[in-house]
């Protein structure tokens, strides 16, 4: 039965006072990427009223004392309030096991990763679930994330018990169980077909339910049959408004370990293409080995690919080409994911100034503009989110997170000799962590700070 999109309104929200928030604001008008002038994408309000009403952004504009009469308004000075941050790539089940040390990718999931979600395994370990999913979707609002692509284990019972907690907290959350059928241990592995029928059900149960949305989700090519990407595919064709998520090209082992599995496909995108995993709201993890022909796909297709820096890093895979990604005359959507837990931190600051070191090494440089660009309404355009999320708009969910310019003495002195919001941000990207997080709006509701 095909699933239609989940409605666009928000929430029902409790009756409340009309409210407002009041600080200095970002948003951004057009990707900073392709634009002739970069800076003019980004909108500043240095003194903004944001007015929030039934969880979602009622209007902003310059603060006034009119504008503001009759409103309770919550002040935040010495703050930049910007939309919530958007982590395109993330696996909860690993947050337990999140800095485990020194190995490349396929013995990192070997020796740490598998042996972390077999604790996830049937409804027995739902407590467990619960208790790391609860841990998790409160780590990502005090990082400042709002909304997240996130990995389940391949138990349904993750799956649940992510979007269980998430529907409590009312947060807008992607998520999906894994699917593996082979290469992994016979306790992580889905019986034949049953993976696409506990996926299907979780579906039913979850997608469009509140804020709440499906990713059908393949670990990665090497871990499922041939026969189950293909199923894959025609789930996520069956349900439309679904999204797919898997790996791809991360590492040079994992590449030439897809070639030997897979010698028909003419490239690793084209495992995932021929399968039917490709198109809007596909996400594509890593994505550091492309050729420019599986960039091609990605730009034809609407693919999107999610930028991990951290775990790139972290793991020695590479240093993926952002530029070349986003190149003018072929762009492909991209958003920034922390991947936790290759990557060593759920913070999209840090990420942000991992990102610019990779860019470095590339021999390219990543502004400040661009990577909140990443950070916001770029990771909202990745997920096909950005009629709902990503920017201060009038009638947008009201996901904000708002960002202490003095949550250290360092960060402190280094706002004082900025003097453009340019260096400002930059500051943030490469100097603020969780300290920054002052607090974080989740449909107009403060959920932290």
């Amino acid at each position: 039965m095909a699933t239609r999109n989940p409605p666009a309104q928000a929430p029902q929200q409790q009756e409340r006072p009309a409210r407002a928030l009041r600080g200095a604001a970002i948003s951004f008008r057009a990707d900073p990427f392709l634009a002739e002038d970069p800076a003019a994408t980004l909108r500043h309000w240095p003194d903004a009223l944001i007015r929030l009403e039934g969880g979602r952004i009622a209007g902003i504009g310059d603060f006034s004392a009119e504008a503001a009469a009759g409103l309770a308004v919550t002040h935040y000075p010495d703050a930049l309030i910007c939309p919530g941050f958007i982590d395109t790539h993330v696996h909860y089940p690993q947050l337990p096991m999140v800095g485990a040390y020194g190995e490349g990718l396929l013995e990192w999931l070997e020796r740490y990763t598998f042996p972390a979600e077999m604790a996830f395994a049937d409804a027995a370990h739902a407590a467990h679930a619960a208790r790391v999913a609860r841990v998790f979707l409160h780590a990502l609002l005090a990082a400042g994330t709002t909304t997240a692509a996130v990995y389940g284990t391949v138990h349904a019972a993750s799956a649940e018990a992510f979007f269980a907690e998430s529907a409590r907290l009312n947060t807008r959350m992607i998520a999906g169980k894994v699917l593996m059928d082979r290469n992994a241990p016979a306790a992580l592995l889905d019986p034949p077909g049953g993976g696409i029928d506990e996926s299907a059900a979780l579906i039913e149960r979850w997608h469009g339910r509140g804020r709440q949305l499906y990713a059908v989700t393949p670990r990665f090519a090497p871990t499922s049959s041939p026969a189950q990407l293909a199923a894959a595919g025609r789930l996520w064709r069956e349900h439309p408004g679904t999204y797919l998520q898997t790996h791809l090209s991360e590492s040079p082992p994992e590449l030439a370990w897809v070639r030997e599995l897979f010698p028909e496909a003419e490239d690793y995108l084209d495992v995932y293409h021929r399968a039917g995993l490709t198109g809007r709201r596909a996400v594509f993890g890593h994505g550091v080995h492309l050729s420019e022909a599986e960039f091609c796909r990605c730009h034809a297709t609407g693919s999107a690919l999610a930028h991990c820096p951290s775990s790139n890093l972290f793991l020695g895979s590479g240093a993926f080409r952002l530029s070349e990604a986003k190149r003018r005359d072929r762009p492909v959507r991209v958003g920034l994911g922390s991947d936790v837990g290759a990557g060593t931190s759920l913070s999209t600051l840090r990420t942000l100034g991992d990102a610019y070191k990779v860019s470095r090494l590339n021999g390219t440089r990543l502004s400040a503009v661009q990577a909140f660009w990443l950070a916001t309404r770029g990771g909202a355009e990745a997920l096909e989110l950005e009629d709902r999320i990503g920017s201060l708009e009038p009638g947008m969910e009201a996901d904000l997170v708002v960002l202490d310019l003095k949550a250290t003495p360092l960060l402190e002195m280094r706002m004082a000799a900025c003097d453009s919001l340019a260096e400002q941000l930059f500051a943030l990207m490469t100097l603020a962590d969780d300290r920054s997080i002052r607090a974080t709006y989740v449909a107009g509701e403060r959920l932290y700070g």
